[in-house]
């Protein structure tokens, strides 16, 4: 019998329009033999939620390059917790400033990746975090 594969749910909040960072992460994901469920662009964070929620998700990767980010990921974590999800890994990728990164992870944010971050690295934070939560 083999190990479930890990469920990834890639989302794009808000009214950014640039998803190119989010399709790679997508893929990388993918080929790293991860599960994965891409929203699309311009998501609210109750779509993000709900689509955790359906699809059952180990982690919930969200893309932000639109500097809502202090106000779009807090309210997506706190509904995966009203939803039940308070296990789901939560990490955070995009144009995010250095100063903010602590607050993010002070409300749930397990990661921030920063541009330039390597997929394998994003790969192994997944793999390693997941299975711990497990």
């Amino acid at each position: 019998m083999s190990e479930r594969k890990i469920r990834v749910l890639v989302a794009k909040p808000g009214l950014d329009g640039h998803d190119r960072g989010a399709k790679v992460i997508a893929r990388a994901l993918r080929d790293a033999g991860m599960e994965v469920i891409y929203t699309g662009l311009r998501q609210t964070p109750e779509m993000i939620a709900a689509a955790a929620v359906q699809e059952d998700v180990d982690a919930v990767g969200i893309s932000i390059l639109s500097g809502a980010h202090n106000t779009l990921c807090p309210r997506i974590i706190n509904l995966l917790r009203e939803n039940g999800m308070d296990d789901t890994l939560v990490i955070v990728g995009g144009i995010i400033p250095q100063e903010d990164i602590q607050g993010l992870k002070d409300q749930g944010v397990s990661a921030v990746f920063l541009p330039g971050t390597s997929t394998e690295d994003t790969v192994a934070f997944i793999r390693e975090n997941v299975r711990s939560l497990n």
